[in-house]
């Protein structure tokens, strides 16, 4: 799976230590991943650890701060900004010892309540965060009940929020299922329509299905770059409004239009 994860089109690989891997496999695995790392030529790798407070944690981070191809750690089960310092703390002595220069990210797995409760604590805990991501199933096993896709609505609208004010990637949660059928399209379109900057995958199949939700359309990209420049145009010339297309334009929509240019890996 490692072997075939390297040639995958996602922008993002995340190799699991963590709910993939039996209890007594946990070394092994580790192992494996520190392996698969060396020479690694696939898309942007990222390694999910165990959690805080787990017997592995400490171990999966030390291991992972000498992986020069490594780029980020996910952390799952963060429940405070303690965890992320936690994390921070055992980066910076590991990654000294290692003789790391670039320093590795930290992306936060919000998936209990608490670290629902904590999200704005969390998401400004450290300088090495990058992302919060929303994991579904142990979120839902932590909450109760039994949910519909609707009622996420505030977990999701709650991660996006934080995100954003702390200059954070909010990232979707996985579908659970592994065919991108109808109900993943829908997971997507929606993760989409909230402002998420991406979704993680849990099948190949999905990866191409993705790339289409989140990519802007040749459309979306010439009207967005059509804002900047006309904004551009009416501060050069001294103006305090400018219109385009019937549409009075101002900063929030230029932000949106720098958004979508991100997104499609345009520039302005």
């Amino acid at each position: 799976m490692l072997g075939k994860a390297a040639a995958l089109s996602a922008d993002e690989i995340v190799i699991d230590l963590e709910d993939a891997v039996a209890l007594d496999a946990k070394s092994d695995a580790r192992g494996a991943a520190l392996a698969a790392l060396d020479g690694w030529t696939g898309p942007t790798a990222a390694v999910r650890v165990n959690a805080p407070r787990t017997p592995w944690c400490h171990e999966d981070v030390v291991a992972m701060a000498g992986a020069a191809r490594l780029v980020s750690i996910v952390v799952p089960k963060v429940e405070s900004a303690g965890d992320v310092a936690f994390v921070e703390r055992l980066l910076d002595g590991a990654e000294a010892a290692a003789g790391r220069e670039r320093p590795l990210r930290v992306q936060a797995l919000i998936e209990t309540a608490e670290g629902l409760l904590r999200l704005d604590q969390i998401a400004s805990a450290s300088s090495r965060l990058t992302s919060l991501i929303l994991g579904y199933a142990d979120l839902a096993a932590s909450l109760g009940g039994d949910r519909r896709p609707a009622d996420w609505l505030p977990a999701q609208h709650a991660l996006v929020v934080a995100a954003r004010a702390n200059g954070l990637q909010a990232i979707d949660g996985p579908y659970l299922g592994t065919a991108p059928d109808e109900g993943f399209l829908e997971a997507a379109r929606h993760a989409v329509r909230l402002g998420f900057d991406g979704k993680w995958a849990i099948h190949p199949s999905q990866l191409a299905a993705l790339d289409d939700a989140f990519s802007p359309t040749d459309e979306e990209v010439a009207h967005a770059r059509a804002v900047v420049d006309a904004l551009a145009r009416a501060e050069a010339e001294g103006h305090g409004a400018v219109a385009l297309d019937g549409q009075m334009l101002d900063e929030a929509l230029r932000a949106a239009a720098l958004r979508t240019l991100a997104r499609a890996g345009a520039t302005a």
